[in-house]
């Protein structure tokens, strides 16, 4: 439990250069804070108690302002920055090292399903996902992929590929990994074509 919390204090280091103090991630992340709340109420959902799990999550969101469905699969290095009306799904993956902005939605369609199908994305690996985009439905968004901020994306999104605009299309695919973290961020102000 002590080394997965210096992990993630690690992950905030890395990522976020307003970051003062390693203890600032630990009581002042929302981020931070609602990701420990949900891997309590995930272990609560996994064990069959899930009246317990959603009374976890609720406490999560009232304090955070971050809603992560005790259902959700979270891996490891998620770093959330800011994160309020983040929105995470039953059945959404995220997997290792992925970044999240405030106001992202990894959300269902609303299209009728049988009951325990999957209805919600899967984020792979290094992928980064902009504020206020819109992730619908049981979709992939490949390793390293980018979400541009306010970009709604129906389908899958490739590897390596920035993805943009609503509805979300694919204005750069690439083939080579780009910085995700640390300082600074020099892929992001790469000057248009």
């Amino acid at each position: 439990m002590f080394s997965m919390i210096l992990r993630e204090i690690h992950a905030v280091q890395r990522k976020d250069p307003a970051l003062r103090h390693p203890l600032e991630a630990l009581w002042c992340y929302p981020g931070m804070q609602a990701l420990r709340l949900h891997r309590r109420a995930h272990r609560q959902y996994l064990k069959g108690h899930f009246f317990r799990a959603r009374v976890i999550s609720r406490r999560a969101c009232r304090k955070t302002g971050i809603d992560i469905h005790p259902g959700a699969t979270i891996g490891k290095d998620v770093f959330i920055d800011h994160g309020l009306g983040l929105v995470i799904g039953e059945t959404a993956v995220v997997e290792d090292h992925v970044t999240l902005y405030h106001g992202v939605t990894l959300g269902a369609t609303g299209k009728s399903l049988a009951p325990g199908a999957r209805r919600h994305p899967t984020v792979c690996h290094h992928a980064m996902i902009g504020a206020h985009a819109q992730i619908l439905g049981n979709i992939t968004i490949g390793c390293h992929a980018r979400i541009g901020a306010g970009a709604v994306v129906l389908c899958d999104v490739p590897p390596y590929a920035t993805c943009v605009g609503n509805p979300g299309r694919i204005i750069q695919p690439s083939y080579q990994p780009f910085h995700t973290g640390g300082i600074p961020y020099a892929d992001l102000q790469q000057p248009d074509s």
